[in-house]
């Protein structure tokens, strides 16, 4: 009875302390209780390790997508129809960079496009993708839900250098270029430094809410050419009407 007692004591303590043998052999029912205390514990041993860890690098970022010596040159097609044409000339100067992106603007439909690298005048291919892969490519604050026109530059950009090129499209905005009484309108605010707007042929010029120069082409097409020195997108405004 007494060693009753004791076997029971010990018994009692070995589980208290996790089934280690202190002595007298622990009962066969305690045996699989001390393999799940190692396995639990060689389990949070992995955990903690494979959280330590460090996981893959993320892939680097494109460089911010860089260019100069923008202008842009609109020519108004057909009154009522609300399409005009855009020659835009960039140069793209982000070093190595092998893809050039160019909006199309929100609340346009663009046709017609076309892309050519003004060094030796032969078109280049291109594709039109979303913004978010516009903003992988290095275009800061791309909105995802954009449209962008994605360039193959003709050659890496080299070192403080750039790669010229000519973006044409057709856009329709009825928003951006109306008939409104007996003269037509083009409104659109307009974020690069130098601009020019072609005329529908036999128009003049009879407003127009920024300092402008006002030329006549070989063709007798009206041009209003200007600088924007806003800090910001010049709102310009221009209205002309069907020579008498």
């Amino acid at each position: 009875m007494i060693a009753s007692v004791k076997s029971l004591g010990r018994e009692s303590s070995r589980r208290l302390i996790g089934g280690q043998d202190v002595g007298v052999p622990a009962p066969r029912s305690v045996v699989p209780g001390a393999h799940n205390a190692q396995y639990v514990l060689a389990l949070l041993i992995a955990v903690s390790s494979a959280a330590a860890a460090p996981g893959p690098s993320p892939p680097p970022s494109a460089p911010a997508q860089t260019e100069a010596d923008e202008y842009t040159r609109y020519e108004l097609l057909e009154p009522g129809t609300g399409r005009f044409r855009i020659r835009y000339e960039v140069t793209a100067t982000t070093s190595g960079a092998t893809r050039f992106f160019n909006p199309i603007r929100k609340g346009s439909v663009a046709t017609d496009e076309a892309v050519s690298d003004r060094l030796t005048g032969r078109p280049l291919r291109f594709a039109v993708v979303s913004g978010r892969e516009a903003g992988a490519g290095g275009v800061s604050e791309a909105d995802p839900s954009d449209q962008y026109i994605a360039v193959q530059l003709p050659r890496p950009v080299p070192p403080e250098g750039g790669v010229r090129l000519l973006i044409e499209k057709t856009y329709q905005d009825v928003k951006s270029y109306f008939v409104e009484a007996d003269h037509i309108v083009f409104s659109r605010p307009l974020g690069i430094k130098r601009n020019a707007v072609a005329l529908p042929a036999g128009y003049e010029l009879i407003a127009c809410n920024v300092p402008a120069q006002v030329l006549t082409e070989a063709d007798g097409r009206v041009v209003v050419s200007f600088i924007n020195t806003f800090p910001g997108q010049a709102a310009v405004v221009l209205k002309a009407r069907r020579l008498p």
